[in-house]
Parts: structure tokens; C-alpha cells; sequence
């Protein structure tokens, strides 16, 4: 009777296990992020956006300010939020008052609601033509994290700020990274604060420029991640068969040779552009599919860069739409993975629908229903272990 007990309880363990699976098992892959750009004049309203994101199984976005609609929206949702403070806010947030109504009036009334986990402080300041900007940003850093402190709030979100890859002097091979020695007086404090706070140094790398501008010495297949072969960085004897792994390895070197060696370094921003100008070398719908295809595969299977294998790289892609009243060349106006309507541009292997809900069956209740199947479906699959077991003999 004990042994036929112990063999019950391992059977409801079992079938305990199955569900828990079946629910939470196919939930979103953890180190795959996307950038929420809303320069448009005909986005969808961010109740659909949701929705759509949803479908995707995407639970981390980034957005490029702390819009009160788009916090509302993704409210008691699995969604985590980065947001973001303007770089025309920096100087003012120099002043700890403001810098902490800052905090009260734009973090504070959502949290813990909508999940935001994360403060990007400017946008790519050290490469700003306004360098009068680059010294508001380690001091309104250090302020917007003391109003978190102060609100208890600093343990759930983090601060940092997302850098160009032009900050760095050299970055090929990856180990002779090291950052432009013209902004060292600002990044020392930066890594100093990241380093202090544990939170990560966030790089937008995008392999499409160094294709763009170098068309005839940088392989198509290097940049689109389906090399066949591999660069070998020399000092180290590490192979890298893709642009992006490289370029945040000498992100890696750089931060190291200030003496932060250890540092998390995430891409806040990457991706391809799908239609360009005509000297935009590159800049195709086929290009746009091959490289956020493969960097989303390479997502799924929790890749780490060569330098730093066992560690899974959190990766942002830009953009999940393309937004019409972008400035700038062609490209900038199509990075999106869909269309405003909400049509796919083209499929990057993401569970998703071809377009977004219209009136019909949302594409969340759709990814409901499907997980709800794939649910019954383990359920009866234990049921029938659950028999197998019963009949055998004790």
C-alpha cells in the first residue's frame, strides 16, 4: 500500500509538472527584446500593440519616452517596459528636485502595474553633435537612480544609457577594443556608476553601416550571420563567423581596459532596414529577413558571444514598426518588422500571425487558444502515462 501511495504521488507530481509545462513552458524567449519606436502618424493605439506582442510571445520592449497612454496600456500585462528619458530632459535632471518630480510624476503612478525594469538616460549622448549634452548625463544618471532610492523602487529598475558603437576608437579584431580617448572624462564616471549599481552597458550595434559604407571589403554572409567561415581574432584565437558577436565583444575589450572587466554589456538596438536610398548598399526586404531571422534564431538557442560563450546575450531588435515621419535617409523611415496596418514586412520565425487583429479573433486569443490546446494535449499525454503506470504490476 505505501509503495502503490509513493507511485500515486509521483504520478500527480508528474502530471503537476506536465501542466505547469503546458502553461508556462513556450512563454517568450528571455533574451530577445524589441524596440517600440512611435515617430508615425499612423500606428496602431498601443491597446493593439500589446495585443500583438502578445502574439509574438515578446515580454521585453523598449519605448523611446514614458508616454502615459503606452504605460497605461501595457498595464497587468507580462510585458517588461525600458523607458526612456529625452535627451533635451538631461540638463534639467541635472538638479536632484527635479530629477526626482521626474521620477513621482513619470515612474512612480505605473509601477508596479505596468513592469517597468529599466531607465535609458539619453540616447546615444557621447556621439551627439551637441556635446554640451554629454555632461548632464552621468549626473542626471546618478540623480534619477538617488529618486528610485529614495522610492524604494531602485532594487526593480535599472539605469543606464544606450551608446553608439561609434564610442568606440577601434573595434576590429575585437580585442583591440578601446573606447575614443576624447570621452573618457565622462565614461569613467558612466562605467563607474553601471559598475556600482550592477546594471548593464546597452550598445546599439547595427552590422548594416559597416556593410553600407564598406560594401567591397566587409562579406554580405559575415554581416547577415550565414558565414561559412570564420574571422579569427589572433591575440585571442577566438573565431567569430558574425559582425554583431564581434562588434560587442570589443565592446567587452574596451570596458575591460578601463578596469570594469565583468560588466554586462546588452544590445539595446539592432536590425536592417528593408528598403533604402539608392546608395544604401544593402538596405533590401531579403537582407532585412536573413539577419533578424538568424539573430532570432540565434536568440532561441540563448547564444553567448565567443568571448563570453556561457552567457546568453540580451538583444533588443529595432524596430517593431516602421515609423513615416522619421528624418534622415530612406532606411530610417523601414526597420520595422510590420507595417503600420499591422501586415508582416516579412517573417523573422517568431509565432506569429501574418497581420495583427482586425475586428476578428485577436491574435492574443488566438495564442491563447493554441497554448490551451497544446495544453490538453500534454494533459492527455500524462493521462495516458498515468494508465501505463496503473496497469502495471507492484
Amino acid at each position: 500500500m505505501a509503495i502503490f501511495n509513493s507511485r500515486v504521488g509521483m504520478i500527480h507530481m508528474f502530471l503537476m509538472f506536465s501542466l505547469y509545462l503546458s502553461v508556462f513552458g513556450f512563454v517568450g524567449v528571455k533574451s530577445l527584446g524589441i524596440n517600440y519606436g512611435r515617430v508615425g502618424n499612423n500606428l496602431p493605439q498601443p491597446e493593439k500593440v500589446l495585443d500583438l506582442l502578445t502574439s509574438l510571445k515578446i515580454t521585453k520592449i523598449r519605448i523611446y519616452d514614458t508616454n502615459p497612454k503606452v504605460l497605461t496600456a501595457f498595464a497587468n500585462s507580462n510585458i517588461e517596459l525600458v523607458v526612456t528619458v529625452e535627451n533635451e530632459l538631461l540638463p534639467q535632471l541635472m538638479d536632484q528636485v527635479q530629477a526626482f518630480q521626474w521620477v513621482t510624476t513619470h515612474i512612480k503612478p505605473y509601477f508596479p502595474a505596468t513592469r517597468i525594469t529599466g531607465i535609458a538616460v539619453g540616447n546615444e549622448i557621447f556621439t551627439q553633435k551637441d556635446n554640451t549634452l554629454l555632461a548632464s548625463l552621468v549626473p542626471a544618471m546618478v540623480n534619477i537612480h538617488g529618486a528610485l532610492f529614495q522610492l524604494g523602487l531602485d532594487s526593480n529598475i535599472q539605469v543606464s544609457t544606450p551608446n553608439s558603437i561609434e564610442v568606440l576608437e577601434e573595434s576590429y579584431p575585437p580585442s583591440a577594443g578601446i573606447f575614443k580617448s576624447n570621452i573618457y572624462s565622462t565614461m569613467i564616471p558612466l562605467l563607474q556608476f553601471l559598475w556600482k549599481t550592477k546594471a548593464p552597458f546597452w550598445i546599439n550595434a547595427y552590422p548594416f553601416f559597416a556593410y553600407k559604407y564598406n560594401p567591397n571589403s566587409i562579406s554580405l554572409d559575415y554581416v547577415l550571420f550565414r558565414s561559412t567561415t570564420r574571422i579569427i581574432d589572433n591575440h585571442t584565437n577566438l573565431q567569430y563567423d558574425n559582425m554583431l558577436y564581434a562588434q560587442v565583444d570589443a565592446v567587452i575589450f574596451a570596458i575591460t581596459r578601463m578596469g570594469f572587466g565583468g560588466m554586462d554589456v546588452q544590445v539595446s538596438e539592432t536590425g536592417w532596414p528593408s528598403k533604402g536610398d539608392p546608395d544604401e548598399i544593402g538596405a533590401t526586404l531579403e537582407n532585412a529577413a536573413t539577419y533578424n531571422e538568424n539573430l532570432v534564431r540565434r536568440q532561441l538557442e540563448n547564444e553567448g558571444t565567443p568571448w563570453r560563450p556561457n552567457i546568453g546575450l540580451e538583444v533588443y531588435l529595432f524596430a517593431l514598426f516602421n515609423e513615416n515621419l522619421k528624418l534622415g535617409p530612406t532606411s530610417e523611415r523601414n526597420y520595422g518588422l510590420y507595417q503600420p496596418n499591422g501586415t508582416m514586412c516579412y517573417n523573422v520565425g517568431l509565432p506569429a500571425l501574418s497581420s495583427m487583429p482586425n475586428g476578428h479573433t485577436s491574435s492574443a486569443v488566438k495564442a491563447a487558444n493554441m497554448e490551451c490546446q497544446s495544453m490538453v494535449h500534454s494533459m492527455f499525454v500524462s493521462l495516458v502515462i498515468f494508465q501505463v503506470f496503473m496497469r502495471r504490476p507492484y
